[in-house]
């Protein structure tokens, strides 16, 4: 179980906590940076059974602000922007430190850092 089930009405995805044991049966290729939700420290509770992390986060899903976003590798405004994302497009946040978050798109990434100011003022839906 990956941790996801689909909304029939909207198509959206929810995410749960797995049942069951979980264990991974083998070695897992390291994906790159900026691919998938998956730090040291945490991961997209999608992964769970997948990759190994210290914890795994149900994100809170938010909306991009008007102006997309500028997704980094890093928290620091001199790090490369590798995605751009449009605006209005949905949004899972996992982390927040100050003034970035690290979320990605969806489990399958692409994921990042960016500033809490470019995203919306009101939570997306669920």
């Amino acid at each position: 179980m990956n941790g996801a089930r689909a909304d029939s009405v909207t198509g959206d995805a929810a995410y749960a906590v797995p049942t069951g044991v979980l264990g991974l049966s083998g070695p897992v290729d390291t994906p790159a940076p900026g691919t998938l939700p998956l730090r040291g420290d945490l991961a997209h509770i999608a992964l769970a059974g997948r990759h190994l992390a210290a914890h795994y986060v149900i994100p809170e899903i938010r909306m991009l602000g008007g102006a997309g976003a500028g997704l980094r590798l890093l928290p620091r405004e001199d790090s490369d922007v590798v995605h751009r994302l449009p605006p209005g497009a949905r949004f899972e946040v996992l982390d927040r430190t100050g003034e970035w978050i690290w979320g990605c798109l969806g489990p399958e990434g692409p994921s990042g850092y960016c500033r809490v100011s470019e995203l919306a003022d009101e939570p997306g839906p669920a």
